[in-house]
């Protein structure tokens, strides 16, 4: 079932239909592979504190959220075939077509919120 990730600070969506990766399989798997990310769509990975975008065809936008659902890094179009991308404290991260953060206006110290849609 998809989330709607909300930027409760900036009174912002982030994402309308966003999956989730809580198997150990399909945290590896990520987006490798996927065509590409429409507006509104992302990827819930969790648990999880860095990743990468080998085999990815596409930048992405990755939001790093700690327990509290806080916004703890940020990584702006990251471009494929980068090895690593993190931020210390993260409990998960929110991966996102790139133009996400800055079209949402996210910041460090955001508070989240997933929703069931």
């Amino acid at each position: 079932m998809p989330l709607r990730v909300v930027n409760q600070t900036r009174g912002t969506n982030l994402a309308e239909a966003c999956a989730e990766a809580r198997s150990f399989v399909a945290r590896g798997r990520g987006l490798m592979g996927h065509p590409g990310l429409a507006p509104g769509e992302g990827l819930l990975i969790d648990p999880c504190s860095s990743v990468h975008s080998f085999f990815m065809r596409f930048p992405i936008d990755v939001v790093f959220v700690d327990r509290h659902h806080r916004v703890v890094g940020l990584t702006v179009a990251m471009p494929p075939n980068r090895p690593f991308a993190g931020a210390w404290g993260a409990r998960y991260v929110v991966e996102l077509p790139a133009g996400t953060i800055e079209a949402s206006a996210t910041e460090l110290g955001d508070q989240l919120a997933l929703e069931q849609v």
